[in-house]
């Protein structure tokens, strides 16, 4: 039987591809660099909202095993992580 914490995780990580398959067929349709352009920068927005919403649902799965300490590392990780993918 499957873990609902990894099934969850698994089904917004699937939802997230289809996302990016329909949006570059999509593109692909359009068949205009701005079309395409701000299609793209749309899954910008959703690329973030997807780590940071299987991170949070995985760091509750695993909130009863990890001390404070460590899921504030984790935090901070993730933090970096997002702070390096959006500066400009």
């Amino acid at each position: 039987m499957l873990n609902k914490i990894v099934l969850s995780m698994a089904t917004i990580r699937m939802f997230s591809g289809t996302l990016e398959i329909m949006a570059a067929l999509l593109m692909l349709r359009l068949n205009q660099i701005d079309k395409a352009l701000v299609v793209n920068s749309s899954l910008a927005l959703v690329g973030p909202l997807v780590l940071i919403s299987t991170t949070t649902i995985g760091l509750v799965g695993l909130s009863d095993k990890l001390s404070f300490g460590k899921m504030l590392w984790i935090v901070g990780g993730v933090a970096c992580i997002l702070i390096g993918a959006l500066k400009k």
